[in-house]
């Protein structure tokens, strides 16, 4: 990051730079730009993550201890609401969208006044997001913020089962940390494990928050038994059990006695915020920074290693000329390895493209197939009841179901997506970990939001009236049938067997109605349920095809740029060495002393990359290459 915390990477990737421009490798430098921005942007991202009305919201005010995210009892938040550090306070609503050939056009930003924020991210002021946003953006000046932590304050109307949470599941990806939050009211549920299990396949660094423990006296046995829980799953996260109110309390206490910083010291403690704190600061934003070094070192290294392969090469033909046909004989066989790399037809391109072929045939016949069975169970449990009784708890089935399929479809397409890249990967090395790129799982952060929640068909009303006259038109059939047939008898029309007929062919006609509207309603009910699973299909389906294509070309544009570096070092070193053969013996000398001496310098850098991380990190990068 560009702090004085990791000040030293970007001094050492500024000296990179520099060692490229006068070596004339300008492939290298661009390499090293892209470090250089990514160092330039120091947001480390926290997602806040949760059921509905967890106290995901006053977590986050409670952080930055100011009033950002709207609270009440009868306060939903239905847009994700992202708070980082600004000069002054300031609300910007984000709209993203695309263009008809599904290319995302840029953000459209809107600046609102922050007492506003209310009526665009809470359910009661942005019903359903009827205004169509992606986020909002909340800037203010806290130091908690300043080393470059970003808090999103994620949805919690309909819960981690919904569709804002698998949406929120597409943001973890891009995420640097997860922050469950769960309220002390209750032990953790079977969605809430769920997440977390998926959420650690995506985001390893994952922490627990139990909030309201003011709230709650038992909240110590919570605590306890959310832990087992974690433990017999499999999921070892730390707890942070906090209360919002008490730490808010004590930051509003103004009393500079003795007495008085002492309570305000207690509270801090009783509020389990300290702790919270000390793991986004040491735990977040400390890891963000080893990972930036890490990169940097082993961005740096590799490019040390490209300058230093010409000159090893021609100082090895300059102090071993006896050796120089068997030293180019071995360059220029590398050099032909290389140049078979840069071809479309390389071996690794066409695991790229069959690959990913394959990959998302794949993840589409999985997506169809999840959702097939959540159709049929859903037909089933249609064909068992009414849904004119059982409609509330079907919907409610369905979009947890989806939204789980939905999730685990996503998590599958993303582990294959690595492994693809670890395939591609081994055509250029035997491990394939140095040459995998950072790649970009999805274009936005929430695309998934834009699902609609499944619609309850309209049902016609069918009354006493509307019975009643049923009835009556069945059972006027049934009068007249038996009256005619027995005023044959030399009965009246209104006789007592006419009567009755007319009774029962009322009654019966009354009962295949509703009979019918129930099939009616059934029918519907199965309508609505494949509309809303189609769509799904569509929207999901279409979010998972631009994701693996992105990653496509992230890997062909990264191997296809990888290829060129090795074609180019490989290039320069067969040159050297020839250059080298065909000079005389004091010619020879001297290049040799000055080839050493550049051999240094780049050896210097690679020292600084190295004390970056440390030596062990360090080996494990592969840092004694030029050593």
């Amino acid at each position: 990051m560009a702090v004085s915390g990791n000040q030293a990477a970007v001094d050492l990737v500024e000296l990179a730079l520099k060692a490229t421009d006068a070596y004339d490798r300008p492939d290298l430098s661009s390499k090293l730009r892209f470090t250089r921005s990514r160092l330039a942007d120091p947001s480390v991202r926290v997602l806040v993550v949760g059921e509905f009305k967890q106290g995901k919201s006053q977590l986050v005010n409670a952080l930055v201890n100011a009033s950002v995210c709207p609270v009440d009892d009868d306060i939903a938040t239905s847009l994700p609401t992202v708070v980082k550090h600004a000069e002054s306070p300031s609300v910007t609503l984000v709209r993203e969208s695309e263009s008809d050939s599904g290319e995302p056009r840029p953000a459209e930003r809107t600046a609102v006044p922050i007492d506003q924020l209310a009526q665009y991210v809470s359910e009661a002021g942005n019903p359903g997001n009827r205004r169509q946003l992606t986020y909002a953006e909340v800037g203010i000046p806290r130091k908690i913020l300043a080393g470059g932590l970003v808090l999103v304050d994620t949805p919690g109307v309909g819960g981690l089962g919904s569709m804002h949470g698998a949406a929120t599941m597409g943001a973890l990806p891009r995420a640097d940390a997860v922050l469950l939050v769960s309220d002390a009211a209750q032990e953790y549920s079977k969605p809430e494990l769920d997440f977390l299990q998926a959420a650690r396949r995506l985001c390893p660094n994952v922490a627990c928050v139990i909030t309201k423990t003011d709230l709650y006296p038992q909240w110590r046995r919570i605590v306890e038994l959310s832990t087992g829980h974690l433990t017999r799953n499999g999921m070892p996260a730390e707890v942070f059990p906090v209360s919002s109110t008490l730490r808010l309390h004590a930051l509003k206490l103004k009393d500079d006695s003795v007495d008085g910083k002492a309570l305000q010291q207690a509270l801090m403690d009783e509020s389990g915020y300290v702790r919270l704190i000390g793991h986004l600061q040491r735990g977040v934003l400390g890891r963000a920074d080893d990972l930036d070094r890490r990169s940097v070192c082993q961005d740096v290294l590799a490019v040390c290693d490209q300058l230093a392969a010409g000159m090893r090469s021609e100082l090895s033909a300059s102090e071993n000329p006896d050796e120089a046909a068997a030293l180019i004989a071995d360059l220029t066989r590398a050099k032909g390895v290389a140049d078979e790399l840069r071809q479309r037809s390389a071996r690794w391109q066409v695991t790229l493209n069959d690959g990913a072929a394959d990959l998302t045939s794949d993840i589409e016949h999985d997506l169809r197939d999840r959702m097939r069975a959540i159709s049929r169970e859903a037909e089933k449990s249609i064909d068992e009841g009414d849904p004119k009784d059982t409609w509330d708890q079907l919907a409610v089935w369905v979009e947890q179901q989806v939204s789980e399929a939905a999730t685990a479809n996503f998590v599958w397409a993303i582990e294959r997506a690595r492994w693809l890249a670890g395939q591609v990967a081994d055509h250029f090395n035997g491990s394939g970990v140095e040459s995998l790129p950072e790649l970009n799982f999805g274009q936005g952060d929430f695309s998934s939001g834009q699902l609609r929640d499944l619609e309850q068909p309209v049902q016609e009303a069918y009354g006493i009236g509307q019975k009643l006259f049923t009835g009556l038109r069945g059972g006027y059939g049934g009068l007249v049938m038996v009256g005619l047939a027995t005023g044959l008898a030399g009965m009246s029309l209104l006789n007592p067997l006419s009567v009755g007929a007319g009774l029962l062919f009322g009654g019966k006609t009354v009962t295949d109605e509703l009979k019918r509207n129930k099939q009616r309603r059934q029918a519907d009910a199965k309508v609505a349920v494949r509309r809303h699973i189609d769509d799904v299909i569509f929207q999901v389906g279409k979010d998972t095809r631009d994701m693996l294509r992105q990653v496509q070309r992230t890997l062909r544009d990264h191997f296809t740029t990888l290829a060129e570096e090795m074609h180019t070092s490989l290039s320069e070193a067969v040159a050297s060495a020839q250059k080298a053969v065909r000079a005389d013996e004091s010619t020879r000398g001297g290049r040799a002393r000055d080839l050493r001496a550049e051999l240094d310098r780049i050896e210097t850098l690679a020292v600084k990359a190295r004390a970056l991380v440390g030596d062990r990190v360090a080996a494990e990068l592969g840092a004694g290459a030029l050593s």
